[in-house]
């Protein structure tokens, strides 16, 4: 059986023993706070076990670093959304130690994507730079900042809303606030 077959027959489990009573919210945070943070596997229930936030306490939005590479990425379209439809009047950003994006480039997947049957010409495509667009970072502290820049530096976003910065020990949950 799959990973998604299992995943579908825990599903419907999940479902007629009413698992989900206990996580019923509506779409707005109750701490009107948006976290940017990594889609790492080891912050998946870390994350919010460390931040102390529960099911409906805060929108929760994952990429690869806890980057807005653009500022109209969906990131931004996300947190623009979340501040103006869903009352969010906080932002945090959190990176994490031993970042997989950090030092992370388009020349390792390139080797991986030929490997994997891409024909070399969409790897050279004139639309995008693949280099730019698949570069990770290489400082994480320096990434945070960028990232909390662009963010408070947006035009759409009001200057009311307060936006901060961290990196969470991937192991012990442990937050420090980057200035």
């Amino acid at each position: 059986m799959s990973n998604i077959d299992q995943v579908l027959a825990y599903n419907r489990e999940f479902v007629a023993s009413k698992g989900y009573e206990k996580h019923i919210t509506d779409k707005y945070p109750n701490k009107k706070l948006a976290v940017l943070s990594c889609m790492d596997t080891r912050l998946s229930v870390l994350l919010q076990e460390a931040l102390g936030l529960e099911n409906g306490d805060a929108k929760i939005i994952k990429n690869a670093g806890a980057v807005i590479p653009s500022p109209w990425d969906s990131v931004m379209r996300s947190l623009i959304v979340a501040v103006y439809e869903l009352g969010v009047e906080e932002i945090m950003v959190v990176a994490h130690t031993t970042c997989g994006a950090c030092h992370m480039s388009f020349h390792h997947f390139k080797e991986e994507m030929l490997k994997r049957g891409i024909p070399e010409g969409e790897l050279s495509r004139q639309d995008i730079d693949l280099d730019e667009w698949l570069e990770g970072f290489h400082d994480t502290e320096e990434s945070v900042r960028k990232t909390v820049g662009t963010i408070v530096n947006h035009p759409l976003i009001p200057s009311d809303v307060t936006v901060r910065g961290f990196i969470i020990d991937s192991v012990t949950g442990e937050l420090t606030e980057v200035q």
